[in-house]
């Protein structure tokens, strides 16, 4: 079983306990804003999301991890892995995303996560590249982008919801771990 530890957290595979607390998230208009369509997403379509989640692992030997906290157990969202199937221009790529539940917003847990996750994709799965998609406006999603070290590669349009896309991207070569 895969498993990061960082000072605060637990990066790990998908527990059926998991299932309540990330359906709890994805309730949350103000987290699911800047995410798809911005539709919240009941306890049915995050079972489904986290299903898919553990397939990709499954299958790629990547994915998305379920975000703990160490104090205090809580499930706080998640991060990781991911082929951005929906984007074919950007394709072959691999993308790095997160979501959190707003109560651990403006910690630095998000940073954290992903700085492990990309470490992971570099150096541990042996990419040469990842890439970030986030919605232009994300303000929030930009600063842990800049923190990580990708720069901007392009803009673009989601090809269904028409929504402005940016595209950041690192490598192996620009990383600094």
């Amino acid at each position: 079983m895969t498993e990061i530890r960082t000072p605060r957290l637990l990066l790990r595979r998908w527990t059926d306990d998991d299932l309540v607390p990330m359906a709890d998230i994805n309730a949350d208009p103000q987290v699911m804003r800047w995410i798809g369509d911005g539709s919240v997403l009941g306890l049915d379509e995050t079972a489904e999301e986290i299903e898919r989640w553990e397939e990709e692992w499954d299958e790629e030997g990547f994915g998305v991890f379920a975000v703990e906290l160490l104090a205090s157990g809580e499930l706080a969202g998640c991060v990781g892995l991911s082929v951005p199937e929906f984007l074919p221009e950007v394709l072959p790529a691999v993308a790095i995303g997160w979501r959190l539940g707003t109560p651990f917003w403006g910690q630095g847990y998000a940073s954290e996560a992903a700085q492990a996750t990309l470490e992971f994709a570099l150096q541990d799965r042996g990419l040469d590249r990842v890439v970030s998609i986030s919605r232009m406006g994300d303000d929030a999603s930009e600063n842990v982008i800049r923190k990580l070290g990708l720069t901007p590669e392009r803009e673009t349009e989601h090809p269904v919801y028409g929504h402005a896309l940016a595209v950041h991207a690192i490598d192996l070569t620009e990383y600094q771990g």
